[in-house]
């Protein structure tokens, strides 16, 4: 940051930075002291600035718990601008578009699950591949995979995955509006074709947990989380290839259409257009098609699971679809804001929607509690289960963290731990993981992440998304 910057303490779990110079509205940021702290560690706060300088820029930009340095917009970062007027960046949504986590409820225990905790990895690695590349067993057409772009998640419901709970227990549906395949290039198809129905790698993972803690008896019933114990299935991924060629492909059409506002910014990767210009537009197609990718990639992962669990344990056990969130998006939506209703283009990069009750687009099961938020952990570390608020609508935009938030990359991570070192770790903590490859473990290895049970304590006290229960790791699958 080129001067210091003056944080406002609103209270223990919420700070401010006030709107100054080139800012055209504040920054508020959800952290308690020593998550403020790393926050500070690297350029979170100078991209905080940099969005809250944009034109258009609307109410404030809010900096969740578990944010950290991106590409040109800090991940864990939220702003918002005029769905008519305003502005629409790539890189303020992120490359993998739709990265997301969807939560199974099962109705098995975990001390039956335990005792077949590798036989069962080794059929989810089987069934769902990860790791880099085109591993998909699923051979569909061109014309299919234009319906799946166009669809979604309905497509792999049309076409023999998943059930209808699947879709209805789903952000959107599974099914973003506006999608038109025409908008993704030749390059972006090639890349997504061969990957639907895989996980990918870097932090994506399946991961077998127990829950550990029910904080909210009430709502996780609803839920469908029963009791201590029981074992649920967290699926972590994105639109893999597809969504990244998505992303870069705009930013470079944005960087040459608009060589006056390249020259403005402090950073490319903020790029942006404005949202009734043909890239604009052009832009949105895209995104939307490449996060019906994602839905119907997280869908299928679904179905193939359940076939996973159904081989270990036969056909009587049951996986059912809590909800599935995405993380990075830009989505239409309203919001008071100065006692006026607005239509706003939300960005939310690395931040989950954290929609209170009775909000329009909420599944009607969920109209009463408010949205379920999933808060997962890495590896070794515990996840969380969370609904929206009241409270989140007025303060953070509906928005809470997406998870624990990296504290070193992915290189210092590999330089830091070996792979196998952390494998065994875990192990002797009967935590067991199934992986593409050894760097796959050692880059997301746990002490290269923010502690979860902090993250998620300040978005609970500050009451942009309250604990309903805790879960624990039994086993994962990383690419």
């Amino acid at each position: 940051m080129s001067k210091m910057v003056e944080f406002t303490k609103v209270n223990d779990y919420c700070w401010r930075i006030e709107k100054e110079g080139t800012m055209n509205v504040p920054i508020v940021i959800f952290a308690s002291e020593e998550i403020l702290e790393k926050i500070k560690g690297d350029k979170t706060i100078q991209q905080a600035i940099n969005m809250a300088s944009l034109p258009g820029v609307v109410d404030k930009v809010v900096v969740c718990p578990d944010a950290h340095q991106g590409y040109g917009a800090c991940i864990g970062g939220v702003a918002a601008f005029d769905a008519n007027n305003g502005i629409i960046s790539p890189g303020m949504n992120g490359f993998d578009i739709n990265c997301g986590v969807r939560l199974l409820t099962t109705n098995l225990k975990k001390e039956e699950v335990k005792l077949k905790i590798k036989p069962l990895l080794e059929k989810m690695f089987e069934y769902v591949p990860p790791g880099v590349g085109k591993k998909s067993k699923i051979k569909i057409t061109q014309d299919q995979f234009t319906d799946v772009l166009n669809q979604g998640a309905k497509w792999a419901l049309d076409n023999g995955y998943g059930i209808k709970e699947d879709i209805d227990n789903c952000e959107e549906f599974g099914t973003m509006p506006g999608a038109d395949a025409s908008s993704v290039s030749e390059r972006a198809r090639k890349r997504g074709i061969g990957q639907l129905g895989t996980l990918g790698s870097g932090n994506h993972f399946l991961e077998v947990q127990y829950v550990d803690k029910i904080h909210d008896k009430e709502t996780a019933k609803i839920f469908g989380i029963e009791n201590e114990g029981q074992v649920v299935v967290m699926i972590h991924c994105g639109s893999r290839g597809l969504g990244h060629q998505v992303c870069s492909d705009s930013l470079r059409k944005m960087e040459d259409a608009f060589p006056e506002i390249m020259a403005s910014l402090p950073e490319k990767d903020l790029i942006y257009a404005p949202v009734q210009s043909d890239l604009a537009k052009e832009y949105q197609k895209a995104m939307c098609a490449a996060a019906n990718f994602a839905w119907a990639n997280r869908h299928i992962i679904a179905h193939q699971t359940r076939k996973a669990f159904r081989d270990i344990f036969g056909r009587d056990v049951k996986l059912h679809a809590v909800y599935d969130v995405a993380h990075n998006i830009v989505k239409k939506e309203k919001h008071i804001i100065e006692g006026k209703e607005r239509e706003l283009l939300i960005h939310r990069k690395g931040a989950t929607r954290a929609f209170g009750p009775s909000q329009e687009g909420l599944p009607e099961i969920y109209q009463k509690t408010g949205q379920p938020i999933f808060i997962p952990g890495s590896m070794g570390t515990s996840s969380y289960v969370l609904v929206g608020t009241d409270e989140s609508m007025k303060t953070s935009l509906g928005s809470t963290a997406h998870g624990a938030g990296r504290l070193m990359s992915r290189h210092a991570a590999n330089k830091k731990w070996r792979g196998e070192e952390v494998k065994e770790k875990l192990e002797k903590e009967q935590i067991f993981i199934k992986a593409a490859s050894w760097k796959g473990i050692s880059e997301e290895a746990p002490l290269a992440y923010k502690d979860v049970d902090d993250v998620v304590d300040v978005s609970d006290k500050a009451h942009i998304g309250t604990i309903v229960a805790q879960l624990r790791p039994i086993g994962v699958v990383k690419g």
